[in-house]
């Protein structure tokens, strides 16, 4: 009778193990989406002169390297409506060793 139950309590540890670990993997691969900053959070980051404006000097960033495809009407700055309805970014792949 003593084996079968620290038999049974074996399993639900181990069970318990499992699914912690399995949880933990998850979360740390980064399963979640991060936010995509919102225009007024760059503003607030970027806008060194604080003009209301991104130029292409104060952007950083994979913002400066898309700059010119971002900036559709050529007037220097990436307004809200421009950042908006840029393309999404391609994802970057892990640097092998």
């Amino acid at each position: 009778m003593m084996n079968t139950i620290n038999f049974k309590t074996g399993i639900v540890a181990v069970a318990f193990i499992f699914f912690g670990i399995t949880t933990s993997t998850a979360q740390s691969r980064g399963d979640k989406k991060p936010k995509k900053a919102t225009y007024e959070q760059l503003l607030e980051k970027m806008d060194a002169d604080e003009d209301g404006m991104l130029s292409e000097e104060e952007v950083k960033g994979r913002l400066k390297e898309q700059f010119s495809t971002i900036d559709t009407d050529e007037d220097g700055f990436i307004s809200e409506e421009e950042f908006d309805n840029a393309p999404k970014p391609k994802r970057r792949g892990k640097k092998e060793n």
